[in-house]
């Protein structure tokens, strides 16, 4: 086996045990690990070996690291999670029909996200809704402040089932798509048009007709690829 095997394998078993101790609790969100020639003296390990686990750790959202401070446990939460996707869905987008299958999927859990909120939601979530909706037509003719209104709308239906995944998985798409959708020409009669899409889902979600609401939404949705294609062509 070789040198560099062996440093992979040591650093593995500091990774683990650290990961551990996150995981019980015995190391807890915020507090600082220990100096890095205590590690060294902990593990049995050099410092080379010792930088490779905490630059490992870090990459894994288990410790936020700076320079000239030592490294901080942050216990993983589902934003964490997504986050250590990117560098691996940046890749992917980059494939032929990449960006088409991440939309894709955002269709189908969108899909299932306006029919949990024509059945199911609240008198609060339909104000958030609401709200949402009427930045959106405020906006129309500021195409930079209605993109975030456009995001906001999106965000309030991952925001009604009540799961934390949902809230994190929508801004995963967005980060993930953010450099895509950031190139597109705005215009205000594009605005115009989405915002009336918007405004079609929430008056089905107003009306508690989950296949009004879905079809709305994969209608918006799939004008909104259209959208792409117009100006990145296939993707």
């Amino acid at each position: 086996m070789s040198d560099e095997e062996d440093t992979g394998r040591a650093a593995d078993v500091m990774v683990r045990r650290i990961a551990l101790s996150i995981q019980t609790g015995e190391l807890k969100d915020g507090q600082t690990l220990p100096a890095e020639r205590d590690l060294m003296e902990q593990f049995g390990l050099s410092r080379a070996v010792v930088r490779e686990a905490v630059a490992t750790l870090s990459n894994k959202g288990l410790i936020e690291t700076r320079p000239r401070h030592r490294p901080v446990v942050r216990k993983p939460g589902y934003d964490t999670a997504f986050g250590a996707l990117e560098s691996i869905v940046t890749c992917l987008l980059q494939e032929q029909g990449g960006v088409k299958n991440l939309f894709d999927t955002r269709i189908m859990i969108e899909a299932m996200l306006v029919r949990e909120a024509a059945k199911n939601a609240g008198k609060s979530d339909i104000a958030a809704l609401k709200a949402a909706l009427d930045a959106n037509q405020e906006t129309v003719e500021d195409s930079d402040a209605f993109y975030l209104t456009d995001t906001e709308f999106h965000r309030v239906l991952y925001q009604i089932p009540g799961n934390p995944t949902l809230p994190a998985l929508h801004r995963a798409y967005t980060s993930w798509l953010a450099p895509h959708w950031s190139k597109m020409p705005r215009l205000p009669e594009r605005n115009e048009l989405n915002y009336q899409s918007h405004l079609a889902i929430f008056e089905a979600i107003l009306m508690r007709d989950p296949d009004a609401a879905e079809a709305a939404l994969r209608a918006h949705l799939s004008e909104a690829w259209l959208q792409v294609k117009e100006t990145f062509g296939d993707l």
